[in-house]
Parts: structure tokens; sequence; C-alpha cells
């Protein structure tokens, strides 16, 4: 079939029909170029519920410049996006701690001065701050307290441990026995056995209930310009081994059976039996020694340890014994404090010679000997 143009002529219909096609198919790949566009910046997977789009990666081209002669301004430095740091946890404030009661702070540039040994308030020895702890005989009690080092070659010097001495008479001394052991009340008998010949001594004493022995002990030595001068003293306790401490005089030297510890020997120290015959002894020599709040102090060695011990006269009491009523001189060493020793106690009788005649051994719980004097006879030979 064909068409009339208008000037009359006929144009062929195929023509028409493939004009037809060519503007639909323009029209088509218009729209599919559309379409594809429209999708590559608008079409994206399905996110997570709550999850972050991806941050954009973003990039900076930084060019290398080679050094110049004349250093120049420097170029603040491109600075890639970091992540947001984390918030710094608060510390918990530091707190000092506070030393502990009676603890002796160590200063390094001071000293502490500490008795030696004995007598004079003026007699000091400086000794390190770092080394004052208190000093310490418990041992011989079978105790286990802090010890001083300083102490260990603090013995008494001759001047400090200078008395008037007149030893009393040789006597050996019965006693009556009272105990508190195991909260229970125990009785018995005792003795100590004094032997003096104006140069040389002995002590021998115990003390039991029924047939057993609570204590034994001795001491022998001599006679000198301090006074009772011990060269050995042995003690056996109640189920405890026996124990020895020597004096050795012509070394100048204490030492111990039952420790390694020794100490400086100067003149005038004494052991736990022959102190009680030594303050006998000053009684008699210089009574002017015994008032009321005066303080006799002695360097003692035990069965392990030594330390100073500051003998302190409590005043004249009158005491009932086995021989009846008794003036006596009431003096006590105590335990310095944070010491697990013994208390004791001694009543010394003027009007007897300064004997012994009352003694009273405390322990730290509670537990006590005590010794009342019931007879005095002749020492045996």
């Amino acid at each position: 079939m064909s068409s009339a143009r208008t000037d009359g002529s006929i144009r062929p219909a195929g023509a028409r029909s493939w004009q037809r096609w060519a503007v639909v198919g323009l029209l088509s790949l218009l729209l599919h170029l559309f379409v594809l566009n429209w999708a590559n910046g608008n079409f994206r997977m399905p996110q997570a519920l709550g999850e972050e789009p991806p941050a954009a990666l973003q990039s900076t081209l930084i060019q290398l410049q080679a050094p110049q002669a004349s250093p120049g301004p420097k170029p603040a430095p491109a600075v890639l996006p970091a992540a947001k740091p984390a918030k710094p946890r608060a510390k918990p404030p530091v707190q000092a701690k506070a030393p502990a009661a009676n603890t002796a702070l160590p200063v390094a540039t001071e000293t502490t001065p500490v008795l030696s040994a004995a007598t004079s308030d003026t007699a000091m020895a400086s000794i390190p701050a770092s080394s004052t702890a208190p000093a310490s005989a418990a041992a011989d009690a079978g105790f286990g307290w802090p010890e001083i080092a300083a102490l260990e070659t603090a013995a008494a010097t001759p001047e400090q441990n200078s008395y008037r001495i007149d030893p009393p008479p040789s006597a050996t001394l019965g006693y009556d026995v009272q105990a508190l052991r195991e909260e229970r009340m125990v009785y018995g008998h005792g003795k100590i056995a004094w032997k003096a010949n104006g140069s040389q001594y002995t002590i021998d004493g115990e003390a039991g209930i029924l047939f057993i022995s609570l204590l034994n002990f001795g001491s022998r030595g001599q006679i000198d310009e301090f006074g009772i001068a011990p060269t050995q003293y042995t003690e056996k306790r109640f189920r405890r081994p026996p124990t020895e401490t020597r004096f050795d005089r012509a070394g100048k030297l204490i030492s111990f059976s039952a420790s390694a510890k020794s100490f400086p020997l100067q003149g005038g120290e004494q052991d736990r039996a022959s102190i009680i015959w030594q303050l006998a002894g000053i009684g008699r020599g210089d009574a002017t020694r015994f008032v009321p709040g005066a303080q006799i102090s002695l360097f003692i060695a035990g069965v392990r340890d030594g330390s100073t011990w500051n003998i302190q006269v409590l005043g004249e009491e009158e005491i009932q014994v086995g021989l009846g009523a008794l003036r006596a001189w009431h003096v006590r060493r105590a335990p310095r404090a944070g010491d697990k020793d013994q208390i004791i106690d001694i009543w010394l009788a003027p009007s007897h010679h300064w004997y012994p005649v009352k003694l009273r051994f405390t322990e730290t719980n509670g537990e006590y000997l005590d010794l009342s004097l019931a007879d005095i006879a002749a020492p045996q030979s």
C-alpha cells in the first residue's frame, strides 16, 4: 500500500513503519539509561536493625617536597579521621598509710638514746633509730617477743653498776609454796641455800609441790668490788630442759647454752638468782637506796637473753609470813610495755639481814608462784 504526498506523489507504506520503530527504540534506550543511572546511586542491601551505616572512607594525597636550603614554616600535616578515643577511667585516690601504733619511724640523720645498761639517767648510748624496738629477756620464761639488737652490746659499765655492797650472812631459807596452775591452787615447799665466805658464793634453790619440782636453779661465782659476781647460772623448770648461762670473766663475755647471743661483761651484771642477793647486799650496804619511788637498775642475764632490769622500790610494808608479821621493803621488776616476761615481786626484811622473806613470780597469763618464808636455818656444809 502507498500513501499520497501533498505534492501529489505517493510514499511507500514500509517507510512510515520504519520511522515509528526507530522513535520507539530511541525512547526505550533513554528509559533504560535513566533506570540504570537511578539504581546505581540508590540501590543498597538492607541493614541490620540498629546498625550504623559505614563511614565513607576518605583519603588525602600528600605531596612530598624536597628539602630546601632555608627552612621555612612547616606545613600542618594532614590528619586522617580517627576513632573517638575512649574516656579514661578515673583512678581511685592513693591514701598514705598511717604508721602502726608504737612503731618507731627510722630517721636517717638522727639517733635515739638508749640506756646502755644500768643506773645513771645520764649514761646513754647512741643507738640508730632503726633499731629501737623493745629489748627482751622474755625468752627466759619461754615466751617469744620483740628483741633489740642494740642491747646485745649494751651491758652495764662499771660506773653504772657501782653500789656499796654488804652481802648477808650465809643461811638456808625454807619457804611455803603456793602456786596457781591451770586455774587450780597447789601447795608445796621450797628452799634457798645462800653461802658466802667473803670472796665466793653459791646459791641453790628449789620449789615444788608434793613430789613434783616446779623450779630448780643455782648460781655461783665471786664477790668483788661490784658485789655478787656470777660465773655460772643454771635453771631447770618443770617440763623444760636445763639451761646454763656463763659469765666468762677472763674473756669478758656473757653467753648462753640456749641461744647464740652474747653480751660484753664489764662488771656488776647479775643472773636471775643472784639479783635477789645483790639487792639484799645493797640494802645492807646503802639503805638510802630504798625509798618509795626509787629505782635500782641492773643488767640481768637470763637463760637465753639479757637486758636491763629497772627495779622499782614500792615502799616498806608489813606482811604476814610463816615466821609471823614482818616489816619488809617491797621491790618489783615489771617488764616494759610489750614485754612478756614475768613480773617479779621481792620483799626484803631489814630485821632479818635483808633476807628475801617473800617472793612472787607472776606470768603473763596470770599464773603465779609464791614463796613465803617459813624458817631460817644455818646452811648445811
